[in-house]
Order: C-alpha cells, then sequence, then structure tokens
C-alpha cells in the first residue's frame, strides 16, 4: 500500500456548520480533507499542517461551497481535489463522486460497478476511510437492504445529508 507523503504546504481552518465544526485541509494541488471534528478517522495534528491564518483560495472556496451545500444553495461540489489513497481506494471515492444528489447505491454495487463483484467488503473500508466527506459523497451508500449503515460522522448526520438531498424522507 502506497501512500504520498504529507504535502509541507498542507493546512486547516475549522469552519462551523449547521451540523457540527468540520475541519478542511489543504494542500498547494486541493482539497485533501473534509472531517467533521470528532468523527471517526480522524486525522492526527500532523496531517492538518498548522491553521490558516487570513485567506486561502482553496480553503475560502471550500468554506463557501460548504455553507452554500448545507443550506440547499449547491448541488454539487465545484473544488480542486487531492485526496491521498490506495488505488482501490481513489477508484472507490471516484465512484461515490458519480453517485447523483438525491440518488444512493449500496457497497456491494460499488464492487460490481469496479469490476469486483466480491469486494463490498473492501468497498466498505474505502468508503469508511474517505477525508473528504460531504464533498465525496460517501452519505449516499447504504446497506444492502437499504438500510442506515455506519459513517464516519454519525447516523444522525448522515440522515441529515441525505434529507437535505431528498433520498430520505423527514
Amino acid at each position: 500500500m502506497t501512500t504520498a507523503p504529507v504535502d509541507p504546504a498542507r493546512t486547516h481552518r475549522l469552519v462551523t456548520t449547521r451540523l457540527g465544526t468540520y475541519v478542511l485541509a489543504a494542500g498547494v494541488d486541493g482539497l485533501v480533507g473534509v472531517w467533521r471534528r470528532g468523527q471517526k478517522h480522524f486525522p492526527l495534528p500532523d496531517r492538518l499542517g498548522p491553521a490558516a491564518i487570513g485567506p486561502h483560495a482553496v480553503l475560502d472556496d471550500a468554506e463557501r461551497q460548504l455553507h452554500e451545500y448545507l443550506s440547499g444553495h449547491r448541488p454539487d461540489f465545484t473544488l480542486p481535489l487531492n485526496p491521498q489513497g490506495t488505488e482501490f481506494q481513489r477508484a472507490v471515492w471516484h465512484r461515490l463522486r458519480a453517485i447523483p444528489r438525491g440518488a444512493t447505491t449500496t457497497y456491494g454495487q460499488i464492487a460490481r460497478d469496479l469490476g469486483r463483484p466480491r469486494a463490498a467488503q473492501a468497498v466498505g473500508a474505502a468508503v469508511g476511510s474517505n477525508p473528504l466527506s460531504i464533498v465525496v459523497p460517501c452519505h449516499r451508500v447504504v446497506g444492502s437492504t437499504g438500510s442506515m449503515t455506519g459513517y464516519a460522522g454519525g447516523i444522525e448526520t448522515k440522515q441529515a445529508l441525505l434529507r437535505l438531498e431528498g433520498a430520505l424522507l423527514s
């Protein structure tokens, strides 16, 4: 398993939203992370870099788009992304971005889409380690029966995001 070294130019910003506090992290090539504070798989401080001071083009745009999305005024994100992961993880994350707003899919379906029909558990692990929550919509993945399955930011957050998108009735 090969992962890229931490970008020495990485920086982060805390953003308070109606769903809690998020940490946005960016490097020179784009957004590398969006994590809900306290979520599973929250990165160690050295992976975040120092707090951004003053304007930062990627973080400013990511913060604006996150607020627009959570207020229902933005259907998708248009940000430069640079998540760090294995080739398989990146393939899963790329597939997550193809799930339309208001729709859901299953781990098994993603495994089949990737030509690896027996890899549903591996897909689940890759979805669970997605470093760009909300922006790369892992909340749109449900269990094979349509059940709410684990979400690093908490099931309540997952349900709130699916309600916002119209994929889950209130």
